[in-house]
């Protein structure tokens, strides 16, 4: 896929960004950037709605403030207390991170997607997710709702239709990420697909994006 042009790319991040200043939700996990909270919040957000991850984060945090006490947990102990959220192989990843963690690097994350894509379970969107949210690197992400907003906004429809693997998509948020505000930008799309653009009845006609967006001459009056 050819990239987008530059100035389109500065109308996007200025619209997104413009947008997240006044649309952008309070959530806990976004008071902090320690590396280990924003694992926790993004391990819990995988296949699970926000508003029942929030009470659970916190309440997971006051059991396992650290790293180090995770990994001495029982993991019997931590599904336990994941309970009701689903998805079960999850506390079981998270717990074998915190291992791994203390195992191998002293009882942090490590700071490079190599490293952090070495720890079980850690793909190459959490990586990207716990190097922008936690140590300020410029890295993509890639999930369901940047997936959808990234698909309607630069490629439309029929171009989407004919994209292959995650390749074209990947390449496409890593071009996009604005230098030294990745935090704010990769927030701001995932709020976007979750709240404005969603897979039905997306937000069309109030969107700042429908002057430059493929899909949206094909939205046929969706609000």
């Amino acid at each position: 896929m050819k990239p987008p042009a530059a100035s389109l790319v500065r109308r996007f991040r200025r619209c997104l960004l413009a947008w997240y200043g006044t649309h952008g939700r309070d959530l806990p996990w976004r008071r902090t950037r320690a590396p280990y909270r924003v694992l926790v919040s993004e391990i819990m957000l995988q296949q699970t709605q926000v508003d029942r991850v929030v009470p659970k984060y916190l309440q997971f945090l006051r059991h396992y403030p650290t790293l180090r006490s995770l990994a001495r947990a029982r993991v019997d102990e931590v599904r336990r207390l994941w309970y009701p959220l689903g998805y079960n192989i999850r506390p079981v990843r998270l717990h074998a991170i915190a291992r791994e963690a203390v195992a191998r690097y002293g009882g942090r994350l490590p700071d490079t997607a190599e490293d952090l894509r070495r720890l079980p379970g850690v793909g190459r969107y959490t990586a990207g997710a716990i190097l922008s949210f936690a140590y300020g690197r410029d890295a993509a992400v890639l999930d369901t709702n940047v997936r959808r907003v990234l698909g309607r906004v630069f490629l439309g429809p029929r171009r989407l239709a004919r994209v292959r693997g995650e390749k074209t998509l990947w390449d496409l948020a890593e071009a996009l990420v604005p230098r030294g505000r990745a935090y704010d930008f990769n927030q701001a799309l995932m709020d976007f697909g979750a709240t404005w653009c969603t897979p039905r009845k997306p937000k069309c006609l109030p969107c700042p994006m429908k002057s430059f967006c493929a899909t949206y001459p094909n939205a046929n009056g969706r609000a």
